[in-house]
């Protein structure tokens, strides 16, 4: 019974204030009677009459709030990249000649094959030039060769770029699929495929980083020279 006669109370209230806004017309409140000489109060009645219409409509629902993870934002994956155009693309030996790269001429490299002989046994370091996000990993899948080797990359910060890198032994079996001259397709998830041209060059630099950066044929010849000769022929 309290909260109906509240109720009541209420909408009371709100009618009387109606009644009272609409019988306050700005004509009466503009003539020029003594009582009328003060300030004319129409934004605080209007205020108020507000209030009370808020009132009478009762207490709105609160809204919803939403929550999200700044974490789960930064994983937001990203739209996959189309396959790069590698027509004309070749391998090239860089300018400190502890790696090569493979790209089309004037651009950016795709991809880098580097030899790190500071460490024993020497490395050998796969960049995939492809936007990377920190913290992802990954895995980066070469057929070639009559071998398939999936090499583990993770999202590195080098040269002024987020990139794709992995490092492993030089001697480590999965980089024979570089060691033949016949086509390579290299594919890293959301970044395409990348068909690179037959070539020796790639199998050569892994040979020369696992022999630890000697110059191979310069050997060749060496043990050539340290051969016997052989007698000449009987005429």
């Amino acid at each position: 019974m309290a909260s109906s006669g509240s109720a009541r109370s209420v909408l009371n209230c709100c009618a009387n204030s109606l009644s009272t806004v609409q019988t306050r017309r700005p004509e009466v409140a503009l003539r020029h009677d003594a009582a009328q000489m003060g300030p004319v109060k129409v934004p605080q009645l209007t205020l108020t009459a507000l209030l009370l219409l808020t009132a009478c409509k009762g207490e709105q629902e609160p809204v919803e709030a939403q929550r999200f993870s700044l974490d789960a934002a930064r994983h937001v994956p990203a739209e996959p990249l189309s396959s790069p155009d590698t027509a004309g693309a070749a391998w090239a030996v860089t300018k400190d000649a502890q790696a090569i790269d493979f790209a089309r001429p004037g651009a950016d490299p795709l991809l880098t094959l580097a030899c790190d002989l500071r460490k024993t046994p020497a490395q050998l370091r796969i960049v995939r030039h492809v936007v990377a996000r920190p913290g992802e990993k990954a895995l980066l899948p070469v057929i070639g060769n009559g071998t398939i080797s999936r090499f583990k990359v993770d999202a590195t910060l080098a040269g002024g770029e987020w990139r794709w890198e992995g490092s492993l032994p030089a001697s480590d079996p999965s980089l024979d699929v570089f060691t033949g001259p016949r086509e390579l397709e290299a594919t890293l998830p959301g970044g395409g495929s990348l068909l690179i041209a037959g070539s020796r060059i790639p199998g050569e630099f892994v040979n020369w980083c696992r022999a630890g950066g000697r110059v191979q044929r310069l050997e060749a010849a060496e043990k050539a020279e340290d051969a016997p000769s052989a007698e000449p022929s009987a005429r």
